[in-house]
């Protein structure tokens, strides 16, 4: 790391020079991605979007500019992840808030919306979703764009990652169709849901000390902690989800890693057989999902 690096971004450096200093800051510091963190940041910056970072390669930056991108770089290489520095994550087509209260969502969890989306017949149908964790909402308004008709409830223990989903909701203008409620797993629900999805706290205790730390230091403990063996959140839902499904309703689950089958095997103690366990990117298997009954699609709940 160079000597200016260590002191801090020079107000007179160009924007080419800034970002090639700040990813090498980046790279220095153990970050991934080095480089294309450095261009998210530098482009929130400058209030510009990073398709717009080539043609003012040889501009100066602000000195104000400059300082706002400093302090972004120097929380990046503490291993603050990007998304909390700048309080908004990309999700399927949303743009979601993320705050201290929340997970901060991740590319493979959209497997989980993939999965459902696929089995599901008729996108117009009038279905009722529930999303048991919702944490910023997601999964549940994820759905809930690509599926015009239906309603969602998202249930959250954290009372600020509620408002946080309810904040989702009207950012996303779904707020319409969204309801939020804190509560514990579906103890205080009642009625019949077509779609139930989560992505439930799945970390062996034992492990989470090391998880990166992006992961744990700022990810809040509880969306993490599944108990000594991982499944415990899975267990509490699942002895509960029966009495909630309507005929043919789907239940799908983000997975941890190798824990496919120890899920499945109680999915099928709830009458739930597994339909498919889906791989993410990294071809880890990442989404089960199973169908209620012996209906192989979703259908409209009953009056």
């Amino acid at each position: 790391m160079t000597r200016r690096s260590m002191a801090g971004l020079d107000p007179g450096m160009t924007i080419g020079d800034l970002l090639r200093e700040a990813a090498q800051r980046l790279a220095a510091a153990g970050v991934e991605d080095a480089r294309r963190d450095a261009r998210s940041l530098l482009a929130a910056a400058l209030g510009i979007d990073t398709g717009a970072l080539i043609a003012r390669d040889d501009q100066a930056a602000s000195p104000d500019a400059v300082q706002r991108f400093d302090a972004m770089i120097r929380r990046r290489a503490a291993r603050e992840p990007v998304a909390r520095i700048l309080g908004r994550r990309g999700f399927w087509t949303l743009d979601l808030e993320v705050t201290p209260d929340t997970l901060d969502p991740r590319p493979d969890t959209e497997t989980v919306v993939e999965a459902v989306l696929a089995r599901i017949a008729d996108r117009n149908a009038p279905l009722r979703v529930l999303d048991l964790g919702t944490g910023t909402g997601c999964l549940l308004l994820a759905l809930l764009s690509e599926l015009p008709n239906a309603w969602g409830l998202g249930v959250d223990r954290n009372p600020g990652a509620a408002a946080a989903a309810c904040a989702n909701a009207r950012r996303n203008r779904l707020d319409t169709r969204t309801a939020v409620m804190v509560g514990d797993w579906a103890a205080s629900l009642s009625g019949l849901f077509d779609v139930v999805v989560s992505n439930p706290p799945y970390i062996e205790q034992g492990a989470i000390a090391g998880l990166m730390p992006e992961v744990r230091r700022y990810d809040p403990p509880a969306a993490l902690d599944g108990g000594p063996d991982g499944l415990a959140a899975y267990r509490a839902i699942l002895a509960d989800l029966p009495r909630l499904l309507a005929p043919g309703a789907l239940v799908a689950f983000e997975l941890g890693q190798g824990q496919d089958e120890a899920v499945a095997q109680r999915m099928r103690a709830a009458g739930l057989p597994p339909v498919e366990v889906r791989p993410d990117l990294a071809g880890i298997g990442r989404c089960i999902i199973a169908t209620y009954g012996q209906n192989n699609h979703t259908q409209p709940c009953g009056s």
